[in-house]
């Protein structure tokens, strides 16, 4: 039950993400509207909106994120790399990056790490590394979470929400592993605010959701949690 945990304000957890192939601008409009209106941290949005978000944020607190290599992580490390700049230059403020899962799975660790490591320090503005827990064992989480702090990450994120999405056991054991290096974002899944709760006492630093209005809602009308 929600009442059990603390009374924790979920909006400065959450990156508002709208990622959807179909995403018009008018709804990248919407998403930053209430971005700005309900103080979430960021909205999070493809790389063509990137420019459309920095204009519309321009000035006020949510941050412009984006991601790269997404959902599938295996572009080659020059594109990967270019669409981060290029973001940047549009006015990315956060970038949301998808490790090459074959990879990693393939024991190519260096490659992994320059890939990160080149990123995290031509982009110049903070990474969240995408593991994709949900395809990984945990000694591959450990893998991959070390090896992106290594490299500069900023965050470590759960999942793209495309493979299955973020669980309170996957969070505890990245925050374990962190040891608060670095934040941890849950992302997928995560449709009721008791959800949001339960990853935020986990560990979470931030939350990745398209729901978060849904989720600011159902703290004032709990009910709501069994109709979702």
């Amino acid at each position: 039950m929600a009442a059990d945990y603390p009374n924790i304000d979920i909006a400065p957890f959450i990156d508002h993400s709208l990622l959807l192939p179909i995403a018009t601008p008018e709804q990248i409009s919407q998403w930053c509207d209430e971005a700005y209106r309900y103080n979430f941290a960021a909205v999070c949005v493809n790389p063509c909106y990137v420019k459309q978000v920095a204009e519309l944020l321009y000035k006020k607190n949510p941050q412009v994120c984006t991601v790269i290599g997404f959902p599938n992580g295996a572009n080659t490390s020059a594109v990967k790399l270019y669409e981060a700049k290029e973001a940047v230059d549009n006015g990315a403020t956060e970038l949301d990056v998808v490790i090459n899962l074959g990879w990693l799975k393939a024991g190519k660790t260096e490659e992994v790490h320059r890939e990160i490591a080149t990123i995290c320090e031509e982009a110049g503005q903070p990474v969240k590394v995408i593991l994709e827990t949900s395809l990984l064992t945990d000694t591959e989480k450990q893998i991959a979470a070390e090896l992106a702090m290594d490299a500069g990450a900023a965050f470590l994120k759960t999942s793209t929400g495309w493979n299955g999405g973020a669980t309170v056991a996957d969070v505890k054991l990245l925050k374990e592993i962190a040891k608060d290096r670095v934040g941890i974002k849950a992302s997928g899944g995560i449709r009721t605010h008791n959800d949001a709760l339960e990853l935020i006492m986990a560990g979470a630093t931030r939350l990745g959701t398209s729901r978060g209005v849904d989720l600011l809602r159902q703290r004032h009308n709990p009910e709501k949690e069994t109709t979702n």
